[in-house]
Order: C-alpha cells, then sequence, then structure tokens
C-alpha cells in the first residue's frame, strides 16, 4: 500500500468529506492563500518522473488531494506528499472502476471543499485523456479550472527509443490516433488519410485492436513492409522496444506477449531506431570502458 491517504470513490461520501476538511485545514494554516478552491488538470508525462513540467511538480507539491490514474506512474505517485489525500479512478480496457460520470462529479464536489485539487492525468490531459470532458464540466458548474499540458507518449516513447516522428525525406507529418473507443464501439478511423506512407503514425491504446488496425491500414494502402515499434512501458525503467513490419504485428504482438500500455510508432522514421537510440549507444560506450 502507498504511503499517504489512498482512498476509494466507493468510500461514503462524510468519510471523504472528512478527511478533506481535515487536510484543507492544515494546508490553510501554513498557506491561507490557499482557501481559493480550483481543479488543475495536469498532465504527468509517460512515466519518467523527469520528464514532468515544473509547473506540474509544484502543484502536486502543494496539493490538498490528487485524484489520479493507471497510467500514473508509481515513482511520481511517490512524489506526492503524504500528508496529501489521494483518490485513485484508474480504468482499463474493458474495467472502469469508476465511470466517468462519476469522476466529474467527484471533482466537483472536492472543489466544493475549498479544495486545491490536482487531477493528475498519464501523458497530456488534453490527448486522448478526457481533460476535455472534465473541463467541460467543470466550466458547466463554474468551478475555476486550469490545464497544465504533459509531454505525451508518442513523443516521449519514440524518442527513448531513438525513433523521430518526422524526418526529411521519411516522414512530412505525423498523425495520432487511437485504437480504442468509447464503450468498446468498433473503430471508426479514415483509414484512405492513414495510408500516406510520408506520415508517422502514433497509435494509442491500440493493444486490444491491433488485427483490425493492421488490417484496415493495409488494405488502405500502406506497405506490408512498413516499419512498425511497439515501445512498452515507454520511459520507464521496464521499457521494452519491439521492432518488426506492419504485416507481421499481430503476430509480434502475441509472440512479445506485449501488454498495456503500450505504443505502436508505425512508419519509415523507425528504420532510425538503431542509429538514434541515445541511450543505447551510451549504454555500448560503458560496457566498452567497463571490458
Amino acid at each position: 500500500m502507498q504511503a499517504g491517504f489512498v482512498i476509494s470513490i466507493m468510500v461514503i461520501d462524510v468519510l471523504l468529506s472528512s478527511l478533506i476538511r481535515i487536510t484543507a485545514h492544515v494546508k490553510q494554516m501554513n498557506n491561507p492563500a490557499s482557501c481559493v478552491s480550483c481543479v488543475y488538470l495536469v498532465g504527468a508525462g509517460p512515466g519518467d518522473p523527469g520528464l514532468l513540467t515544473v509547473r506540474a511538480l509544484e502543484l502536486i507539491k502543494s496539493a490538498e488531494v490528487v485524484v489520479y490514474d493507471r497510467l500514473v506512474s508509481s515513482t511520481i505517485i511517490d512524489l506526492i506528499p503524504d500528508d496529501v489525500a489521494r483518490v485513485y479512478v484508474g480504468k482499463e480496457n474493458g474495467r472502469h472502476l469508476i465511470p466517468q460520470d462519476e469522476i466529474n462529479a467527484l471533482l466537483v464536489r472536492l472543489a466544493g471543499h475549498n479544495q486545491k485539487v490536482v487531477r493528475l492525468k498519464g501523458g497530456d490531459p488534453f490527448l486522448f485523456g478526457r481533460g476535455s470532458e472534465e473541463a467541460m464540466y467543470l466550466s458547466r458548474h463554474g468551478i475555476p479550472f486550469e490545464v497544465v499540458p504533459g509531454i505525451t507518449s508518442a513523443s516521449a516513447c519514440a524518442s527513448y527509443s531513438g525513433i523521430p516522428l518526422t524526418h526529411r525525406g521519411l516522414a512530412s507529418g505525423v498523425q495520432f490516433i487511437t485504437g480504442h473507443c468509447r464503450s468498446d464501439e468498433p473503430l471508426n478511423l479514415d483509414w484512405d488519410s492513414l495510408a500516406n506512407p510520408q506520415m508517422t503514425l502514433a497509435v494509442y491504446m491500440g493493444l486490444a485492436n491491433i488485427d483490425e488496425i493492421t488490417s484496415g491500414l493495409i488494405k488502405a494502402g500502406r506497405p506490408a513492409d512498413t516499419p512498425v515499434a511497439i515501445v512498452e512501458r515507454g520511459t520507464t525503467e521496464a521499457q521494452r522496444e519491439v521492432f518488426t513490419t506492419l504485416v507481421d504485428l499481430p503476430k509480434a504482438v502475441v509472440r512479445e506477449k506485449v501488454k498495456s500500455p503500450a505504443m505502436f510508432v508505425i512508419g519509415q522514421v523507425v528504420s532510425l531506431a538503431g542509429e538514434l537510440n541515445g541511450f543505447q549507444l551510451a549504454e555500448e560506450q560503458r560496457l566498452k570502458q567497463v571490458n
């Protein structure tokens, strides 16, 4: 169990309210200006705490309550002070412990206690993070909020794997797409627009539908031998890369037992990974020095 308060949303409201009032009282004694309620929609980045923005870290350290997702890494959760209340509202494919409507209502309720609420999200709040839905709900309920951008997983996972998302002569642009739809509905992607070989594709949450994504791209005209990188648990100590081709992608997922969270980078830029992986080059130099 993590240090500090780890609270389930199903806990009786009376207990949650009491905890919030106690936390708020202590915080306000130390900082009287903190009595103005606000919800901060904060991007925690892809996992490496070193990639947190200065603003994000500042808010995490000064929060009165942190509401966080499954994709926020444990090393970032450990940065939350022990006297700060924590509410876990994580989701994963096929299992939504807390419905989004309840999360929205929770943020309003917490803000009603004159709280400095940090809503901590993996990656960037406004990129496949439902941050805009939560911001809209807060706005309609008259709750002040601030959006703090985070480094998105596509950029970070690609960089940590030595893959530039664009490169002159190989990719003139990049497209961010989601491989998962709300309520597990069928994918509704414009396959023809995704078939351009001059565009890099970064696929979020695509693991469950990788067969459909692969076949859709090939049918639309993406070359079957297009290089693909799978980056599992990107930017963390457990990061793993799997390199394959588009036609062999589904088999590679099964063969390598790829698990979520996993980012898929599709395009000719993947072929540069061996040359541009700075972490790998540094490790090779270190081993040469040791030997």
